[in-house]
């Protein structure tokens, strides 16, 4: 298959999953039990204030007419106002954004290159105490408990030893004072660099693995057997033979992952409160804040499904003997 006819299908692909998860996220949001009503309405305010409040925000209508509204609302770029906030939902996750993605990417591509080498090293040496040292400790790492692992972090390296902010991405005062932006970008990294290491070592161990499957499975190979045959070095053939057709499955891996980070690892950035997408969901989910909480597994959708597209391309790219 021709690869832009390839890419013309996918494209369909995607616009028609996007829709379905669109509908479901829509209807999911508002069969589930609470009503956001309720937890924003003053209790100081009259059944008549309520109400009218209620028909504001058109939930008085029956869900179908809602949903026409919402898709209505959607293909014009309006994704809603926040029922909490109040204000645009399109600026809080824009506000959000850019936090997530400092923190989650970093993390997924320094466990990545990290990962990747590692899991180079412990292939080429199979059996030896090194290969057996690298895997059970990726193996530990690959099956830890975020929550446990992030808290043990926090109350050990923070709070008993102090070394680190206890949460949150910026120190006020830092950044209310004339301070240099140097001043002000180290104190965005001071906060980052706990949950940015609880991040590495979560995500490292499944990086290794993976690359340690997929080359010893490579080294069996017949283009590595003639490798060996033609004299090349064993240097060469570690890292120009077999090691790039290894990192295929992790390249997908890490695709995916960063496509998947946007969401914030929830959890990671509760614990650690770094004001992200994925602090701002469990907000929005928690107390029923249906657009903001739409626009944010919307965002998610739609990256992941892209990051599919993106790594089915690289593929082809870096394995000629893909095709489509």
């Amino acid at each position: 298959m021709p690869k832009r006819k390839f890419i013309f299908n996918k494209l369909i692909e995607i616009v028609i999953i996007f829709f379905v998860i669109l509908t479901v996220l829509f209807f999911l949001f508002r069969l589930a039990p609470g009503d956001p009503v309720t937890r924003m309405v003053d209790p100081m305010l009259t059944p008549e204030d309520a109400r009218h409040l209620v028909e504001q925000l058109g939930l008085d209508q029956p869900l179908w007419k809602q949903y026409l509204v919402y898709v209505k609302n959607f293909f014009t770029g309006n994704l809603g106002t926040s029922f909490h906030y109040g204000e645009p939902v399109g600026n809080i996750i824009l506000s959000k954004l850019p936090c997530t993605i400092l923190l989650f990417t970093t993390s997924t591509l320094l466990a990545a290159f990290a990962g990747v080498l590692l899991g180079k090293i412990s292939a080429w040496n199979k059996g030896s105490k090194l290969d057996t040292f690298l895997s059970i400790s990726a193996l530990i790492g690959h099956t830890l408990f975020i929550p446990w692992f992030a808290l043990i972090v926090l109350w050990v390296l923070a709070f008993k030893a102090g070394w680190f902010p206890l949460g949150g991405m910026i120190t006020p005062e830092v950044w209310i004072s004339d301070a240099s932006v140097i001043v002000k970008i180290l104190d965005v990294i001071h906060h980052m660099i706990l949950p940015l290491f609880t991040l590495f070592c979560i995500h490292l161990g499944s990086y290794l693995l993976l690359m340690r499957s997929a080359m010893l499975g490579v080294l069996q190979e017949d283009y590595i057997i003639t490798a060996r045959a033609k004299g090349l070095s064993e240097k060469v053939i570690r890292n120009k033979h077999a090691a790039k057709n290894a990192a295929l499955p992790v390249i997908t891996s890490v695709g995916l992952s960063l496509a998947f980070s946007i969401n914030g690892g929830a959890l990671t950035e509760q614990i650690f409160t770094w004001p992200g997408i994925g602090r701002e969901l469990i907000f929005a989910v928690s107390n029923n804040d249906y657009p903001l909480a739409q626009a944010c597994f919307l965002l998610i959708t739609a990256v992941v499904l892209v990051a599919n597209l993106i790594v089915d391309l690289l593929y082809s790219y870096l394995d000629p003997r893909i095709r489509y």
